[in-house]
């Protein structure tokens, strides 16, 4: 049995707390959240001890794992308690606010072979999974255009202050949606190298943005666009959609279906006729032992266990995965801000930025 810890018991803890406590292969040793009334509550209804420390439930209950599903601020010190200490961890999204705190995370886990995962969910869905596998194909040839859409109703009237309304703890519609639009993007044609004309719009936030728009380039050429609101109420939950468009047609997924028109038939290495072709999620996805709003938390989960279980080095979603995702986020955040484009670093790690010929470019000597 995997031996596992659990920390963080808001709207994503709750759901893991859940899903980890009828995992067949899991033992959940404990759980830890600063409030003393969700402590009390889930220690009356559940056999599970409860910590207010996490440094406490890492170091007293023998853990092989830890799930964090805290603020995003809180991710980096957690992570790095638990890597040190010979631990397996699944962080929640978006991985890291800093880059080069990300970036040594990355570099302390695989130093330690520990297995990684961010919870970007949607990796785990079987029609992007679909969509993934036909891409690596080429089905849709030479791509030349993407668009990541999310879009729901989570900010709808001035609110009070949550860490979501605040920019300093992660809050705010680009890392809260944009970044799973961002995130599919990468996992499905790989990163762009330049984001320009980012827009980031408040409706009812007074510190944070409600929309997201950006354009994308990538190093092929291609070009891209985001689009993430969470100020729209015509959806009734979130809604991403990721459209790519190629040499041989395009391709559209979401989590109901991915619809592929293709100008002509391929016949290797998948055979896919010219016309339409539709692949609906009731047809991919494969049962879960337990469903909580939706196979994919599940999956993600067994997929991390798996990954301990085996010792594999090829989680889906790996913390270096995650850590391009944020560079993305922050070249919107600089193009934004600057009102110019924000161009990838090659060496990876954020870097003090210089305005050169319009753009802002990396300069060599790193942030101190």
């Amino acid at each position: 049995m995997i031996r596992a810890g659990l920390i963080g018991l808001g709207k994503m803890g709750i759901s893991h707390q859940a899903i980890l406590r009828v995992h067949p292969h899991v033992q959940l040793m404990g759980v830890c959240d600063s409030s003393q009334y969700v402590r009390d509550v889930l220690g009356k209804y559940t056999p599970t001890p409860t910590y207010g420390d996490y440094r406490r439930l890492i170091d007293e209950c023998q853990l092989d794992c830890v799930v964090i599903a805290t603020p995003s601020r809180f991710h980096g010190e957690m992570v790095k308690y638990a890597l040190e200490r010979g631990l397996h961890v699944f962080c929640e999204k978006p991985f890291c606010l800093d880059i080069q705190e990300g970036q040594r995370l990355v570099e302390i886990a695989t130093a330690g072979k520990l297995v990684n995962q961010v919870g970007y969910h949607y990796r785990h869905i079987e029609t992007f999974l679909e969509a993934k596998r036909l891409l690596d194909a080429q089905v849709l040839g030479e791509i030349h255009h993407v668009r990541a859409e999310a879009y729901g109703p989570v900010v709808l009237r001035p609110a009070g202050s949550t860490w979501r309304s605040s920019k300093e703890q992660g809050g705010g519609c680009l890392y809260d949606y944009a970044s799973h639009a961002i995130d599919l993007v990468n996992f499905l044609v790989g990163a762009p190298v330049r984001i320009s004309g980012a827009m980031l719009n408040s409706i009812f936030s007074k510190t944070v943005e409600d929309e997201v728009y950006a354009s994308m380039h990538f190093a092929n050429g291609a070009t891209g666009q985001i689009a993430a609101n969470w100020s729209d109420e015509s959806h009734r939950k979130m809604s991403t959609r990721i459209s790519v468009w190629g040499s041989n047609g395009r391709m559209t997924i979401e989590r109901q279906e991915c619809q592929i028109y293709l100008r002509r038939a391929v016949e290797s290495p998948v055979a896919l006729p010219r016309g339409w072709t539709i692949r609906y999620a009731t047809d991919l996805a494969q049962p879960v032992w337990y469903y909580l709003r939706g196979e994919e938390y599940s999956n993600q989960i067994d997929h991390f266990v798996r990954c301990i279980e085996t010792r594999a080095d090829d989680n889906i979603c790996s913390f270096k995965s995650a850590l391009e995702t944020d560079k993305v986020l922050e070249l919107v955040l600089q193009a934004a801000q600057s009102g110019s484009a924000a161009v990838q670093s090659p060496a990876g790690p954020r870097k003090r930025t210089t305005r050169y010929g319009g753009l802002f470019r990396f300069a060599n000597r790193t942030e101190s």
